[in-house]
C-alpha cells in the first residue's frame, strides 16, 4: 500500500494531493530555523536520494519557499524530467537574506517572486503559492495587494490555486473566504487552529498542515507514542489535505509513512 492510493482533494481546486507532503527547508536553509537540533544541508545524491525515496512511497506533494535558502533552485535541478509527478507548493511574501527574514506583500514584488519560482524551480506553472506570513495576518490579507495579485496570477495561468500560511485561526478563516486554501499549523501541542481546517471541510477548501510534529518537539506522557497519536489526529480529520513533514531522514520520511498508512487503515 502507498500514499498514492490515498490521494487527497486539495478543496475543490481539481488538485490532488498526497497525505503526507515533503517539506524542502532541510534542503536549502540551515541558518535561523526552529528545530531542536542543527543539521548539515544534503549533498545533491543525498537529496535526489531522498526526492525518489519519497515519490517511491507515494508523495507527490512538495512544499518549498523562497525564504528557504537555495530549496527552490535546487528543486529545480534535481526535479529535472518529474514535473509532472509533483504538486509544487511554494510561497511569496518572505525573503530571508544576511540571516534575517524580511517581508514584502505589494503587487510588484509578488509577481516578481512569482517570476523568480518559475525560474528557480524550472517550470511553467506554480499548483500552489502559499503567502508567508509575518503574523500580521488579517492586516495582509485587507491592506496589502497579495491577494488579489495572486487571483489575477491564477487568471493569468502561472499559477494553479493560491493560499494563505498565516499564524492566528482569525488569519486562516479570512483567508480561505477569497483563496482556495490555507497553511496551518495543527499538532498534538497546538490545536488552536482547527477551526480553520472544520470551516474548510465543509465548504470545499484546501487545508495543509505545517509544524504537524511540532518542528520536532511534540511529546506526550511517558509510554505513548508521538508518531501514532499525531498521524492518527492527522489523518482523521475530513479537512486535512495533507500534512508537510520537513525531513531529510530517509528513515524517518519512511517511518511517518508508515504511521500515516496505519492511521488511514483504522479509519477505513
Amino acid at each position: 500500500m502507498s500514499l498514492a492510493d490515498h490521494l487527497r482533494p486539495l478543496g475543490a481546486t481539481g488538485i490532488r494531493v498526497s497525505p503526507i507532503g515533503l517539506g524542502t527547508v532541510k534542503l536549502g536553509r540551515n541558518e535561523a530555523v526552529k528545530y531542536p537540533a542543527g543539521f548539515r544541508l544534503p549533498d545533491d545524491a543525498e537529496a535526489a536520494s531522498l526526492l525518489a525515496l519519497a515519490r517511491d512511497l507515494g508523495v507527490n506533494l512538495i512544499d518549498t519557499a523562497p525564504a528557504y535558502g537555495s530549496s527552490e533552485e535546487r528543486l529545480g535541478k534535481l526535479l529535472s524530467g518529474q514535473r509532472d509527478d509533483w504538486v509544487l507548493v511554494t510561497k511569496v511574501g518572505e525573503e530571508f537574506v544576511n540571516g534575517q527574514s524580511h517581508f514584502d506583500f505589494s503587487s510588484g514584488h509578488t509577481r516578481y517572486s512569482i517570476e523568480r519560482s518559475l525560474k528557480r524551480l524550472r517550470t511553467d506553472r506554480l499548483d500552489v503559492v502559499m503567502v508567508h506570513s509575518d503574523g500580521n495576518d488579517l492586516a495582509i490579507l485587507e491592506d496589502s495587494e497579495v491577494y488579489p495579485t495572486l487571483a489575477e496570477l491564477k487568471r493569468e495561468g502561472k499559477i494553479r490555486a493560491f493560499g494563505f500560511s498565516g499564524k492566528t485561526p482569525e488569519g486562516g478563516l479570512r483567508a480561505l473566504q477569497a483563496g482556495d486554501c490555507a497553511m496551518v499549523t495543527y499538532n498534538l501541542d497546538d490545536r488552536s487552529e482547527q477551526p480553520v481546517i472544520d470551516y474548510a471541510a465543509v465548504r470545499s477548501k484546501g487545508i495543509l498542515v505545517k509544524k504537524a510534529l511540532a518542528s520536532g518537539h511534540a511529546c506526550l506522557k511517558p509510554g505513548e507514542d508521538p508518531l501514532r497519536r499525531t498521524f492518527e489526529l492527522l489523518m482523521r480529520h475530513p479537512g486535512m489535505s495533507s500534512a508537510i513533514i520537513g525531513t531529510i531522514n530517509s528513515s524517518h520520511l519512511r517511518e511517518n509513512v508508515s504511521y500515516a498508512l496505519a492511521a488511514i487503515q483504522q479509519r477505513l
